[in-house]
Parts: structure tokens; C-alpha cells; sequence
């Protein structure tokens, strides 16, 4: 049953404001509470409904204790003409990461590619948002990130040594919605998870298992304990190790057995490592050319034979154009267990109600 098409819709700039005016109470400068209120909506404007306004309760409680700079002194040391390490100093990851993001663009002007890392960030929400950074300058974008927890073991093990570290790829197109791919290594993310919780929605037989027995776990509540399966086996943990090590060990960040669980320790610093990689086409052929290739590319790929019982087969960015339509016309279809929450957050920040607005 589709639990969304019988809730109410949130217009999204009046979640855009909450975040907006709780980031503000939290003690986050107007500029940066703006950037990151723009950033969280973004991912649910997606559809990456666990990386939105759902995290943010949890970002609040991280900014008010001080686990969470809310004032960063966000530092960049440009390394080569291509490269750059930017020190997050402990602030919000969305405001982090699309510095990371921004800096690579505008190196990747000068130079045709850029990699940028980071360390001392934190969790940043939804892969796909910072992969898509360049695709307003007419870029190729790619991101990964050491997750905030570990819950994933190597294959055929039975730790949880490994983050969910995702991976999100951006491709411009001319007339198409561009290809846009955002993954966890796992099955589905953790966010996933804590959202199925919340709702008190049974686990899928094939997201967890328990680490003594090796069998599913399909009782949300018992998530904590158990373990998230990698996708496709071991092409997933290996995945997911290498990423750790681009986003976390190159950086200077954690990665292994160094993470710190930020869902289950709100009071340490995580030390999150991201990266972004930003390439310019129009470096290889001209840029009007590229797009038109990879428009005829989709129109031929979306065309192609489906199995039955599918309307037609899926290319990464299709359902994100239509939910970024939709959800900006009509609003967003938050849970009422998540708005029980915001109201609470709403209460305790002493700011107007999202209902209010």
C-alpha cells in the first residue's frame, strides 16, 4: 500500500523555512541555515525522504549539544591546479560539501577535471544533491562518502566494519532530464531503515540479517542489532571498502573501524570524509554534441523492450525528474509520525509550527 497518497502535502517552501528558522535557533548563521535549508529540501524534492527534513531533529540535537559546529571556519588548501582538501571544521556536512562541490566546479573550469576532499564534516543528506552540483554548469559529477555509521560487514562477515558509502554519478543531457545515479553499497541505505521504524513498517527479508544466526530480520525494532546486507555480495563490500578509503583514508578521515556511529553517540564529533569529483565534457568534444549524444542514448535505452509486467524499463534520473516536479507543485506527503516530531522540534525551538505556516 502506498502510505504517501493518503497523506496531506507539505508545500515545500514552508519546509524549507521550518529547517530554515530551526537552523537559525540552533545557533547556525542566516547565510549557512539558508544553504543547508536549501540543500535538506533538495533531497526530498527527489525523493530521498530519509535524508531530508526526516534528519533533521537529529542535526538540531547535534548543533545544541556542540557535537555539530554550528560557526564553522571552513578552510581550503588547493593542492594542485586539480586538487584540493577543504577542513570542514566540524560544521553541518551539507554546508561542507557543497563547498567541496563549488570548489571543484570552478576549478574544473580552469583545468577540465577536479577532485575535491574533505575532512572534518559531517553527514550531508541525500549522494545525489552534491553529484548534481555541476550539472548547473553543464558538468559531469560524481560523490562518495564515508558513511556515519557502520552497518555493513565485508563479505561473508560477521562485523559491521563498513559504512553504507554511497556513490552518485550526474551525466548532463540536452532535451532529457540528465542521468543521475545515487546508491548506497548496501541493499538500501540505513536511512532506509530508520525510516521504516518510524513508520513501524516490516523490513524486507533480504535488508538485514542477525549476525549470530545469519537469518533475516524483518522487525524494525530490532535493527539496531543486526547487520545490513552489501548489494550484490561481495561487489558491494568491496565497493564500499574502496570508497572508504578514497573518501575517508585519503583525506585524512575516518574509515573502518575509526567511524563513529552518529545515530548511536550524538555527543562526538564524526570527522565525516566526502569527495567530489567535477569533469567538464565540453574538455573531450563539444558540449552540444555530448548532450545530444546522451539524449539519443536515453531516448533508445527508454525505448528498449520491457519484461512483462513492466510499464517500461528505468534509467537513473527519471523517476527524480518526475518527483522534482510533482513534490515542487503539489508539496511534500510527510508521515504523520515524522510531523509528530517536527511539532515537538517546533515546541522546544519556540518557532512557528510547520501546520502554521
Amino acid at each position: 500500500m502506498n502510505v504517501q497518497t493518503k497523506i496531506a502535502r507539505t508545500p515545500a517552501a514552508k519546509v524549507k523555512s521550518f529547517i530554515d528558522d530551526a537552523m537559525v535557533k540552533a545557533g547556525v548563521p542566516a547565510p549557512d541555515a539558508a544553504k543547508i535549508a536549501e540543500l535538506m529540501l533538495e533531497a526530498d524534492l527527489i525523493g530521498a525522504d530519509a535524508h531530508g527534513v526526516f534528519r533533521l531533529p537529529q542535526y538540531i540535537q547535534r548543533l545544541q549539544i556542540g557535537s555539530t559546529n554550528p560557526r564553522p571556519n571552513i578552510k581550503v588548501n588547493r593542492t594542485a591546479p586539480a586538487t584540493a582538501l577543504v577542513e570542514g571544521d566540524n560544521g553541518m556536512g551539507h554546508l561542507v560539501v557543497s563547498k567541496c562541490a563549488e570548489l571543484a566546479i570552478e576549478m574544473a573550469k580552469e583545468n577540465g577535471v577536479a577532485w575535491v576532499g574533505c575532512n572534518m564534516s559531517g553527514h550531508a543528506g541525500a549522494a545525489g544533491v552534491y553529484a548534481a552540483l555541476p550539472l548547473k554548469h553543464d558538468m559531469i559529477g560524481i560523490y562518495s562518502a564515508v558513511a556515519n555509521a557502520n552497518h555493513m560487514p565485508l563479505a561473508g562477515g560477521a562485523e559491521p566494519l563498513l559504512g553504507t558509502n554511497p556513490l552518485a554519478m550526474a551525466i548532463p543531457a540536452g532535451e532529457e532530464p540528465p542521468l543521475v545515479l545515487d546508491i548506497a553499497t548496501s541493499i538500501v541505505s540505513y536511512g532506509t531503515i530508520k525510516n521504516h521504524k518510524m513508520l513501524n513498517q516490516p523490513l524486507h527479508d533480504d535488508w538485514m540479517i542477525d549476525p549470530k544466526t545469519g537469518e533475516a530480520i524483518t522487525d524494525p525494532n530490532k535493527s539496531a542489532n543486526a547487520l545490513l546486507l552489501p548489494m550484490a555480495g561481495y561487489k558491494g563490500a568491496g565497493l564500499a571498502l574502496m570508497f572508504g578509503l578514497l573518501a575517508g583514508t585519503l583525506n585524512g578521515a575516518p574509515f573502518g573501524r575509526d567511524c563513529v556511529d552518529f545515530n548511536a553517540d550524538a555527543t562526538k564529533p564524526t570527522n565525516t570524509g566526502q569527495f567530489v569529483l567535477a569533469l567538464d565534457p565540453s574538455r573531450f568534444q563539444k558540449l552540444e554534441v555530448f548532450k545530444a549524444e546522451v539524449d539519443r542514448h536515453i531516448r533508445s535505452l527508454r525505448n528498449s523492450k520491457s519484461l512483462p509486467g513492466h510499464e517500461a524499463v528505468r534509467l537513473p534520473g527519471d523517476a527524480r525528474a518526475k518527483r522534482i516536479a510533482d513534490r515542487t507543485a503539489n508539496g511534500l506527503a510527510l508521515p504523520p509520525e515524522l510531523l509528530t516530531q517536527l511539532d515537538k522540534l517546533a515546541a522546544e525551538l519556540s518557532i512557528k509550527p510547520l501546520g502554521a505556516r
